[in-house]
Formats: structure tokens, C-alpha cells, sequence
């Protein structure tokens, strides 16, 4: 027995979820699936600081789009920051950007990725898409007139779509299945992730410390019971990152306080840490007849600028797009003419992404004095260029460029419309 849809949406995480619900109100007979159960509230871990330690830095793209979809209300805790300091720890080089600076009222929001997700779920069980949980692929077969998906579970009826999208992150099954050809590399990094509570508050910014050993990040909670909070993530050396993983708590919280050097108060807590590591991949293509890649499972990033998620989102608001005006033109949407519009929208920018990220990872590695020179000189120099300043960070939040529909200002698309 198979089931039929008009679109098959693999990976019911933060990015597959935004492009089913992108599209719920469409005349398209949607389904979302997923390995987890779907009818019950997403897993979070258990903490001291009752914080998930796994948390995205959202951009004012992201927040339009989840505004767009009646996303952003139900997120029911989150934390805007207005400054951003960035760091040499072994030089001069200090840059820090302001949203005041902008006309902006931050430059963005950290949100604990279930926090996201549980939202973005809501908005779907009360839609017209299909949810389907305990949905795990076993098996991908092309058919003349789509694609077949099975499952693990015997029980689980085959599904069948002439479109199929693959949400279902870094280690996507269903790109593996089809056989995508990518390109990947190992950061030889390791990250340390977890939350930490602050003797003082973080002052709305969000902090980073280009240390010998990687990258330190310090991203702004919400306050909780009078106590401070920031999640952090550690780019370490493999080694290195082994050695912070096994030293007790109070050990951990002395590196953390020595590489910080008082920037924000001392660390007086931390949670469980984990440890990921770090590698780069991008698909060659994102689209095939019938079946495209969006988020993760078209391209992973380093979480130096915490863009990943951002990238996702506007994967999908594109690929919202570009479906919709091929149905307004009557186009089959699995073709792969139509398909590829939306790869030449995003393979560009997501590699120019990429590509600035790879630069800056090598940058700060470096230990050669002329390069040492160079990134702390022109730290400085770049932070005393307001005009260009702005240009760089109003990049990154998606208020310039060329954006899908979704990822524009509501306020201005209302003007515009």
C-alpha cells in the first residue's frame, strides 16, 4: 500500500518545518515526516540551568520569516542582544557593533533550537499539512512519476511524491539514497558547547574571543530567577578539546574565566558540556528531478557567526517562492528546470557565506606576525568605518541584498503589497 502526496517534506526540524508551513496554505497536498514522535512536545535535555545546550543565533531574516508565519509570538522564551564585541585575545584587534548604529533595535535573537521547533510544529498541526512521525527512511526509489520513500518500521505505509524534499540535516539519509555527490572537509576542531551561569549580566551582547586555540563564543540567555546565563561554544583543537571534556567542573570553569580574562565577570556554573565535531560539507548540487536539498543537508558551516540556521531559513523562503510562481505559471514543480532556479538563488550566497566563514577560521589560526598583524590591524581599522561596518553586519542580518519574500521587513512587504 502506498500513500500519495504532492510534496514530501524528509526532516521535520527548524528548516523543514518553515517550508511546509511556508507552503501549508498552498493547493498542495503536504507531508512532514521525521524519525521522532511528532505528536508530542520536541526533547530537551535536562539541565542545572533549565537551558537546552543547543541554541541558534537568529538574524532580523530569520525573525521575518517566523513573523511571516505566525511563528515568532509562540516562541515562548527568547533573548535579543544589541552588541556584538569581537575580540584577538593575543593582540589589539577589537571590533564592536552597535544596532543603534544600525537604526536597528538589536542585531538579533538567541533561541534554543526546541523552543523553535516546538513552535514551528504547532503552527503545522494546525494546518493541512500531514505530520507523520516514527518515520524513519529505509529505502528511496525513483518512479516514473516521483519518488518512494520506505521506512524502517513495516508498519509505516510507503509514501509517494512527484517533489521530495531532504531536510534531514548534515548526515541526510535521503541524500545519501540518491546518490548526491558533495564536498567536505574536516576543521580538525571540535566544539564545546554548553551553558554557563554569569556572576554579572551580559549586558545584551554577544561576545567572541579569537584565542590561539579557536574561537570562543559567549551567546546572551535570558535571565532566569535573578541569575545570569550565556551559551557558549569552544572551537578546540581535537586534543584539547579531549582534555576540557574530561577535568571536573570547577577545573573547566577556571579555563573559561582564564580565556575570557574578565571581559564579562567571572563563570560561576556550568552544564553537562558536549563535545561536536566540526566539518564542513556542500552538496555539488542541490537539486535533481524531482528532489531538492534545503539547510543542512545541502550545506553545513562552521557556528563561528552562528549563521547556519539563517541559511536555512532563507533556503527555505527561496524555495517558497520559486514554487510559487511556477504554480502560477502552471509549471510541474518537480522539474528540474524549475528546481534549479532556486539552487542558482542560494548555492551563491551560501558558498560566499562559506567562503567568508573558511577565511576568517584560517585567519585567526594563524601564527605568522605579518597575518597576526594583518587581522589585528584590520580589526581596528574596520571598526572606525561606520559606513562599511554597517554594510558587513547589515549583511549578515539579512537586511540587505537581494532576500526571498518571506525574509523582508512584514512592515515594508505590507507597504510594498
Amino acid at each position: 500500500m502506498t500513500q500519495d502526496y504532492d510534496l514530501i517534506v524528509v526532516g521535520a526540524g527548524m528548516v523543514g518545518a518553515t517550508l511546509a508551513l511556508a507552503l501549508a496554505d498552498s493547493a498542495l497536498r503536504i507531508a512532514v515526516l521525521d524519525g521522532m514522535p511528532l505528536d508530542q512536545p520536541v526533547p530537551v535535555k535536562s539541565t542545572a540551568s533549565g537551558f537546552d545546550p543547543r541554541v541558534s543565533a537568529l538574524s532580523a531574516a530569520s525573525e521575518h520569516i517566523l513573523t511571516r508565519l505566525q511563528v515568532w509570538p509562540l516562541i515562548t522564551e527568547r533573548c535579543s542582544y544589541r552588541h556584538m564585541h569581537v575580540w584577538d585575545a593575543e593582540g589589539t584587534g577589537d571590533i564592536h557593533f552597535d544596532a543603534h548604529e544600525l537604526s536597528e533595535q538589536r542585531l538579533g535573537h538567541i533561541v534554543e533550537n526546541h523552543r523553535l521547533q516546538q513552535a514551528l510544529l504547532e503552527r503545522l498541526a494546525s494546518s493541512e499539512v500531514t505530520l507523520l512521525g516514527r518515520h524513519a527512511v529505509q529505502g528511496l526509489i525513483r518512479e516514473e512519476d516521483g519518488w518512494r520513500l520506505d521506512f524502517v518500521d513495516p508498519e509505516c505505509v510507503s509514501l509517494r511524491a512527484p517533489l521530495l524534499v531532504a531536510a534531514d540535516g548534515g548526515r541526510s539519509r535521503v541524500r545519501e539514497l540518491a546518490g548526491f555527490a558533495m564536498r567536505e572537509w574536516d576543521y580538525l576542531h571540535h566544539a564545546i558547547v554548553t551553558t554557563v551561569e554569569l556572576a554579572e549580566p551580559h549586558q545584551d551582547t554577544a561576545w567572541q574571543a579569537f584565542l590561539p586555540s579557536g574561537p570562543l563564543a559567549f551567546l546572551p540567555l535570558s535571565p532566569r530567577d535573578g541569575k545570569h546565563f550565556c551559551s557558549i561554544v569552544w572551537s578546540l583543537l581535537p586534543e584539547q578539546a579531549e582534555r576540557l571534556m574530561a577535568i571536573d567542573e570547577p577545573a573547566f570553569i577556571a579555563a573559561l574565566n582564564q580565556a575570557m580574562a574578565g571581559r564579562l565577570g567571572k563563570v560561576l556554573a556550568v552544564d553537562p558540556r558536549h563535545c561536536i565535531p566540526l566539518r564542513q560539507r556542500h552538496a555539488k548540487q542541490y537539486a535533481m528531478p524531482g528532489l531538492v536539498l534545503i539547510g543542512d543537508a545541502a550545506h553545513t558551516i562552521h557556528p563561528l557567526a552562528g549563521q547556519g540556521v539563517n541559511l536555512g531559513l532563507l533556503d527555505a523562503a527561496e524555495l517558497n517562492d520559486v514554487l510559487r510562481a511556477a504554480m502560477q505559471r502552471g509549471e510541474k514543480l518537480a522539474d528540474l528546470a524549475v528546481l534549479q532556479r532556486y539552487e542558482r538563488q542560494r548555492m551563491g550566497a551560501n558558498l560566499a557565506m562559506m567562503a567568508a566563514m573558511e577565511g576568517f577560521e584560517r585567519l585567526f589560526h594563524a601564527d605568522a606576525l605579518p597575518l597576526r598583524w594583518l587581522r589585528n590591524t584590520g580589526m581596528q581599522w574596520l571598526d572606525h568605518q561606520g559606513k562599511l561596518k554597517s554594510l558587513v553586519i547589515r549583511r549578515a542580518m539579512g537586511l540587505d541584498g537581494k532576500l526571498p519574500s518571506l525574509a523582508l521587513d512584514p512592515e515594508l512587504f505590507t507597504e510594498v503589497s
